[in-house]
């Protein structure tokens, strides 16, 4: 005689691994779906923002406590001292330095009518870059700069010399 036996199921097996079954598949949905979505969204939106407009940097002759470092003679250079002035918020970067007109010697020698002197301007952009702080000012030599040659009068002899450039400033 043959006997069967038969384990009962109980119902609470069966629906643990299906239930398990089903969170497993629904957590790896889950996560393909947001990684879809991480990587398929798109979005739209604006802004706003305004422009400022850069103030002039201002260069000024020597000032009271600005001295000169070397002396202008005939067939010789001497360094040219500017005093740059920077009235924005944020900082410039000086770009170049040109000539802007003639040289002329002081009021205080007015027999010094033929200077002889000349400026060369230094290669733009400035090396090394010459950065100017945000609301102050910084004196810019500029080293060998102007030139006497000898067509210069005798009574140049002592003058300080005007040598009017315009400053390229860059933000």
């Amino acid at each position: 005689m043959k006997t069967t036996v038969r384990i009962p199921r109980t119902p609470s097996t069966g629906r643990l691994a299906r239930t398990a079954a089903a969170t497993v598949a629904l957590c790896l949905l889950g996560g393909a779906g947001s990684a879809y979505a991480y990587w398929a969204t798109t979005g739209a939106g604006s802004g706003a923002a305004t422009n400022g407009t850069m103030q002039t940097v201002t260069v000024s002759a020597l000032v009271a406590g600005d001295t000169l470092q070397t002396s202008l003679v005939p067939g010789g250079t001497a360094d040219v001292i500017l005093r740059a002035s920077n009235p924005n918020p944020h900082p410039v970067t000086i770009y170049g330095v040109s000539g802007n007109g003639p040289v002329t010697a002081d009021s205080s020698d007015s027999g010094c009518t033929t200077t002889g002197v000349t400026f060369t301007p230094p290669a733009a952009p400035l090396t090394p870059t010459v950065t100017i702080p945000a609301s102050s000012s910084i004196l810019l030599t500029l080293q060998g700069a102007a030139k006497m040659d000898a067509t210069s009068m005798s009574a140049c002899q002592g003058a300080q010399f005007g040598v009017p450039v315009t400053l390229e400033a860059r933000k």
